[in-house]
């Protein structure tokens, strides 16, 4: 059956071909469809969860991939950060049946904070990566990341990019799994075989090297690894950066176009450790040699490496000769034009020379309606004319960075703004310190910073933003809600109750869009010393229906108070007119309005 598939949707089905029977993961773009399609499709035996945090996630898939059952663990490049501790041990602990750890890179990029290469985290790791091309390719690679995983004994690395994430294909899926895979399986006690010790460590060391060495020597060429062509230059690529080249050289195959052969010798490669036997058959006779790939140089690194291993003298081009971009997407048009001056030929797809008008600037916005603006503007209005600093973290509150609220100073990564209001306050004593986290990363990572605040005796204000939802991702569940990936019911965890069990000085929580009250608990923790924790409740818009929107009366007197310290996008300039279409009636406008010029909604 041939199915139109989205990459991550066939990276799912492609697990379960190849017979997982436990996947977890933490919501991040973009690999955040993996698990959900695969909580959709899953047959039955499968489980599937989103966990906590990505190390807890990849801590869970490797209990049941050392008691015998097939795991897959997801997360994106960023995730992996958190995730590493004990990725990195249990490559030397190993694991009986297949464990695959996809990490979605992000070029760009497009919805991080970094540019990352998994593809290093594999060589600092010595972790074997697959780097799929297509979707119809990642459908399949799944299965042979299973398979060596098995293989040799440890994880594996399932490195997709943006772009093979979300473009689609069709994908002919196989609705038998590969082979029967045992329903019940044991963990087996093995004489300290699961447990990692200083010794074992350093004897299961010896054994990575060896297994990385043998597959560089061992992996066959095939699907993911293909040479094509002949000619004293050559272009290599890998992953998605093979199809940009296709489509550069004006073919369907990576022959240069249909009926023709390729205007080059070609390599296209998909798999880490770099086949090294392969790369040697590709650089015999080189005079040149172009690398196309995301994000780093690694491929071209080891070019150089085997050139010199082998004192080889073919001429090594791409990232660190500037023949390509050393950070952000490829694209046609940038391979295009790079292997055409490389190869001297007409570029096939050039960048377009028609000079357009360019598009207005559309940063992102929090949402019309969004709790967040409305708990950003209280704590702002709050502190005018008092020293304060606001340090913010990752998802939808990042977005208070943005005038006219200019409400995050500092961003670092998950659960850091917490523990950075902390620092803040050693290094300059006096000025108020905020922190903003959302629910869902409170539970992620923003709980140890605030032990550790009540611990240490931090002098720090936690604004937990609760819209009940992981939004930034597409609204999945978190451990504060009463319901689990797969619809079934859980025992949500009340992050008041805990946080309050911590021993904060102060704990209060208010209605997001009840401006004076909020404004007044802001008031009552800012008088205080020591850790205080306010929670501004209010539901994610897109878990809400819509209610009546507002209107502005003739009492307007256009002074655009509303617009200018909102920035609402429900909101016009001008007679400040109300955009129904996108208002959705919380009311905070209403009670900005020195007039009281707007009413209806759910003004107070």
């Amino acid at each position: 059956m041939k199915r139109l598939c989205m990459g991550n949707q066939a990276i799912a089905l492609g697990a379960v071909r190849a017979g997982v029977k436990v996947a977890a993961g933490y919501p991040g773009t973009p690999s955040s469809e993996i698990l959900e399609t695969l909580a959709k499709e899953r047959p039955p035996g499968v489980y599937a969860e989103w966990s906590v945090n990505e190390k807890a996630a990849l801590e869970l898939a490797a209990g049941a991939a050392i008691a015998g059952a097939r795991s897959l663990v997801t997360m994106k490049q960023v995730g992996l950060n958190v995730a590493s501790d004990p990725l990195m041990s249990l490559n030397y602990v190993g694991a009986k049946a297949g464990m695959v750890v996809v990490v979605a890179d992000d070029p760009g990029p497009v919805s991080s904070q970094t540019e990352q290469d998994t593809r290093h985290f594999a060589r600092f790791a010595k972790l074997p990566c697959f780097d799929p091309s297509t979707p119809e390719e990642a459908y399949l690679l799944v299965a042979d990341a299973f398979a060596l995983s098995e293989r040799i004994g440890r994880p594996v690395l399932f490195r997709p990019t943006t772009r093979v994430c979300h473009s689609y294909a069709g994908v002919s899926i196989d609705d038998a799994q590969l082979a029967a895979r045992n329903n019940a399986p044991a963990f087996a006690r093995e004489n300290g075989r699961w447990v990692i010790f200083p010794r074992l460590a350093y004897l299961n060391h010896l054994q990575i090297e060896d297994t990385m060495a043998k597959l560089s020597m061992e992996i066959p060429e095939g699907p993911g690894n293909r040479l094509l062509g002949q000619g004293a230059k050559g272009i290599v690529a890998g992953g998605v950066s093979w199809q940009y080249l296709n489509e550069a050289l004006g073919g369907d195959s990576g022959a240069g176009g249909k009926n023709t052969s390729p205007p080059a010798k070609l390599l296209k490669l998909a798999t880490y450790p770099l086949p090294e036997p392969l790369l040697l058959r590709f650089l015999e006779g080189l005079e040149e040699a172009l690398v196309c790939e995301e994000l780093d140089p690694v491929i071209e690194d080891e070019l150089l490496r085997i050139c010199g291993k082998h004192h080889l003298k073919a001429v090594i081009r791409g990232k660190r000769t500037g023949d390509l971009p050393r950070a952000g997407e490829l694209g046609v048009p940038i391979i295009g034009e790079a292997a055409s001056h490389f190869l001297g030929t007409e570029n096939n797809c050039p960048l377009p020379t028609v000079h357009c008008p360019l598009p207005p600037p559309r940063p992102p916005v929090l949402c019309a309606g969004c709790p967040h603006r409305a708990s950003f503007f209280a704590v702002k209005e709050a502190m005018r004319g008092r020293p304060a600093t606001f340090s913010g973290d990752i998802g939808c509150y990042t977005l208070g960075n943005a005038p006219p609220l200019d409400m995050v100073d500092t961003c670092l990564c998950m659960g850091a703004g917490v523990t950075q209001a902390q620092g803040l306050g050693l290094a300059e004593p006096g000025p108020l310190r905020f922190a903003f986290i959302g629910d869902s990363t409170l539970f992620h990572t923003g709980l140890p910073g605030i032990v550790n605040a009540v611990y240490n005796r931090h002098d720090v204000v936690v604004c937990v933003l609760d819209n009940a939802t992981t939004a930034m991702t597409g609204g999945q569940p978190h451990p504060g809600m009463p319901r689990t990936l797969l619809g079934e019911p859980a025992k949500a965890v009340n992050a008041f109750e805990v946080i309050k069990a911590m021993g904060v000085d102060f704990i209060g929580r208010v209605n997001a869009f009840d401006l004076p009250s909020c404004k007044n608990i802001v008031q009552q923790a800012a008088g205080r010393r020591g850790v205080r924790v306010i929670f501004f409740g209010g539901p994610c818009v897109n878990l809400v229906k819509k209610g009546p929107p507002c209107v502005v009366t003739e009492k307007c007197t256009g002074c655009q108070l509303c617009v200018k310290k909102l920035g609402c996008p429900a909101l016009f300039t001008g007679e400040a007119p109300v955009d129904e279409t996108l208002c959705t009636g919380c009311g905070l406008c209403a009670q900005v309005c020195p007039c009281g010029a707007i009413e209806g909604g759910g003004a107070a």
